[in-house]
């Protein structure tokens, strides 16, 4: 039986992506007495017995999971100075995510971007706005499954899944943690944690309530960009009887951020390597009263019970309600000679979105043939609704860099206050599926699965009705989706598995195709070296997405669903006990992407071909690298690297913008068994980078040098 734990310090599972990551927040609670996983001083790096999350419903861990599965738990979030949960997925193997305004939270991985990432809380797929990274407080871990996975979590995550998973109240009689930080550009954090028995010892009825409040202010490394947080995660454990168990989870988020940056422009001529004007490198060129707002409300209903030794249930029932408010000047570029920047694209708009659903899962283990077996599957029931209000003017004004005043949104020409409601989107999904694991041999497993979903697509038009743009709209869709792997054990530390895996996509807005598909291959293995002082894991892929719509090439104002792209790429984790005092740990990530069948209309309004091309935002090397020395009992340091390659900043792959090298290191004092004082420097070099590359083009510039001091205590 998988056992949860939070408030714990588990420990780095770096594998890599290959299958599902999606389904149940957590994995099913131990009914029986409970036992921590990873205490606070739990020994970091790989643990590959560690379970493997959302990867598989059927509890399995790491090493028997025909998978690369990664996971950054409470303890490398902490020990790697993660601010926020997209922070925790960068250290993950092949992981390049950055937050620019307008695309929610940007994930790049195994050659794919955008919406062919999946991104969940706890075990829902959302819409992609509602990813903007999160302060990582109240998170217990980040789970990454690379490759096709809609097994797992529904239509599409073709390159891969991330899931975000809350802090949950554990059995603990009463644990209180907190922390304090303040750093450059006045960033400060003022957080705590508190989980609690409710109960007194050998009552029938057991409750435990955990609550973590965190809040975070800063004035931003862009001039006039300020931010201020708060992030809330309460929950209510209750076990019913020693088989039956229930946790009410309420989570909250409220951020508000006013002048957002938008990006900086790059200078004349717009061809090849991109560079900027780094005299105005903190320069914000949006207006004085931008603002970006976003509230959002969670409320979960988990149910957890035990019907003998060898079957289990989970329910999981939940609401979510969100609001995302824009309000900015959001494009810049230089004059021909690169003596003024023009402004323009003046947006306003509300998002509002709501999501009901029910997940039920059964798991049961048996023998068949005498060969040992586990079985899981289940039911999934939810309703997306979005409403956009957008208004979108040109909003074309000219500024000197040097010398210049933002203005305000509603002196542009054509804005107004107020939203009005342009389209209701309402996706409901119902889906069934079933996975398996039969024990071949005491060496050789078969893991499968397959996902049917039914799709149903209502648009809502609330503005004139035309032709076009009827009042409804309806589409439908019903993929059947599936994995296959198989894991050897070569010795009693190493195995080797393969894998196949299959994901559908259903087409962006109302176009009436067919879901686009995405298959992968991957072999790998997972081992432990050196008499368990090491573990690594190393994996290969291949992925073909296809059917995806492209501009058609006699017609530039139709699509076609013709497209087709495909990845290949090597993944390798490792972590590494050198000696009593040392610790080293690391992955690396090489992808080549291509374009097989891509077409698109250029500025002149003609329509081309990409075929061969490099996706947008796409570096074909990611690594990471941390080393961890304890100096004496009572102080620790390390040091740690970042390198992300160059990226093509348009289809045409004419612009590109540089590959960077990020380092930091930190300084730790244990005052006493509760408290920890942390320095930790970030870009020590200050170096000057692109997290990402606007379509503009732009640079959306990374964090110069900061530093931060932290003081966090535990009792």
């Amino acid at each position: 039986m998988t056992r949860f734990s939070v408030v714990t310090r588990p420990l780095l599972a770096s594998l890599f992506g290959c299958l599902s990551v999606t389904a149940w927040a957590q994995s099913t609670v131990d009914l029986a007495p409970i036992t921590i996983d990873g205490e606070q001083d739990a020994e970091p790096g790989l643990n590959l017995d560690q379970s493997s999350g959302m990867a598989s419903r059927l509890g399995l861990s790491v090493r028997d999971t025909p998978a690369s599965v990664a996971i950054a738990n409470r303890n490398d979030i902490e020990r790697h100075g993660a601010q926020n949960f997209q922070d925790a997925a960068n250290t993950l193997p092949g992981v390049n995510a950055s937050a620019p305004p307008g695309f929610g939270g940007f994930v790049s991985y195994r050659g794919f971007t955008s919406s062919q990432i999946t991104q969940m809380f706890n075990g829902v797929n959302v819409s992609g706005g509602l990813a903007r990274p999160v302060d990582s407080w109240i998170y217990d871990r980040v789970e990454l499954v690379g490759g096709p996975s809609s097994l797992i979590n529904g239509a599409g995550s073709v390159g891969g899944s991330l899931n975000y998973v809350t802090k949950l109240a554990t059995r603990e009689e009463q644990a209180l943690e907190g922390r304090a930080s303040y750093g450059t550009y006045d960033t400060s954090e003022t957080a705590f944690g508190l989980n609690h028995a409710l109960s007194e010892a050998g009552a029938d009825v057991q409750h435990y309530a955990r609550l973590d409040v965190s809040h975070n202010t800063g004035n931003g490394y862009i001039d006039r960009q300020e931010r201020d947080a708060w992030s809330m995660a309460f929950s209510l454990l209750s076990d019913l009887t020693p088989d039956l168990s229930h946790t009410l989870a309420l989570e909250y988020q409220d951020e508000h951020e006013d002048s957002p940056y938008w990006g900086t422009p790059v200078l004349n001529p717009k061809v090849g390597e991109l560079k900027i004007d780094k005299h105005n490198r903190f320069n914000n060129y949006n207006v004085e009263d931008g603002r970006y707002e976003q509230r959002t409300i969670w409320v979960r209903s988990i149910i957890d019970y035990r019907i003998n030794d060898s079957t289990t249930l989970r329910n999981m029932l939940y609401h979510l309600d969100s609001q995302r408010d824009y309000r900015n000047l959001e494009t810049y570029q230089y004059n021909a000679d690169n003596t003024a920047v023009n402004r323009s694209t003046a947006y306003q708009v509300r998002h509002q979105g709501e999501q009901n659903g029910n997940q039920f899962e059964l798991r049961h283990d048996n023998t068949l043939l005498g060969l040992t077996t586990t079985w899981s599957g289940g039911f999934e029931y939810k309703v997306n609704q979005t409403t956009n209000s957008p208004l979108n003017v040109k909003g074309a004004s000219s500024v000197d860099p040097d010398n210049y005043e933002p203005g305000h949104f509603y002196d542009i020409p054509g804005t107004r206050q107020g939203f009005v409601s342009d389209k209701t989107n309402e996706v409901t999904t119902k889906a069934l599926f079933v996975e398996n694991r039969l024990a071949l041999t005491d060496k050789l497993s078969l893991l499968t699965g397959l996902r049917y979903d039914d799709i149903d697509l209502d648009v809502t038009n609330h503005r004139v009705v035309t032709t076009s743009n009827p009042r409804h709209l309806k589409r439908s869709w019903e993929p059947v989706t599936g994995r296959i792997g198989l894991t050897y054990q070569i010795l009693p530390a190493a195995n080797v598995y393969a894998q196949y895996s299959t994901a559908a996509e259903q087409p962006n807005g109302t176009q009436d195709f067919d879901v686009s598909t995405g298959k992968q291959w991957e072999v790998g293995s997972k081992f432990d070296y050196l008499d368990g002082r090491g573990a690594a894991t190393v994996a290969a892929y291949t992925i073909e997405r296809k059917d995806f719509a492209v501009t058609d090439p006699l017609d530039p104002t139709l699509s076609i669903p013709v497209g087709q792209q495909t990845s290949k790429g090597i993944e390798v984790a490792s972590s590494l006990r050198i000696t009593d005092k040392l610790l080293a740990e690391g992955n690396f990530a090489w992808v080549d992407a291509r374009y097989d069948e891509f077409t698109e209309k250029n500025a002149a309004g003609q329509v081309v071909s990409r075929k061969g091309n490099t996706p947008t935002n796409v570096p074909d090397r990611v690594g990471n690298l941390w080393l961890t020395y304890d100096f004496a009992p009572q102080w620790q340091g390390g040091v740690d690297a970042r390198y992300v390659a160059s990226v093509f900043a348009d289809s045409a792959n004419t612009m590109t913008v540089p590959s960077y090298t990020l380092y930091g290191s930190f300084l730790s004092y244990k005052v006493d068994r509760h408290t920890t004082i942390t320095g930790r420097v970030r870009n020590l070099t200050n170096e000057v980078y692109a997290e990402f590359a606007h379509v503009s083009p732009a640079y959306y510039l990374g964090t110069p040098r900061t530093f931060e001091l932290a003081v966090q205590t535990r009792f």
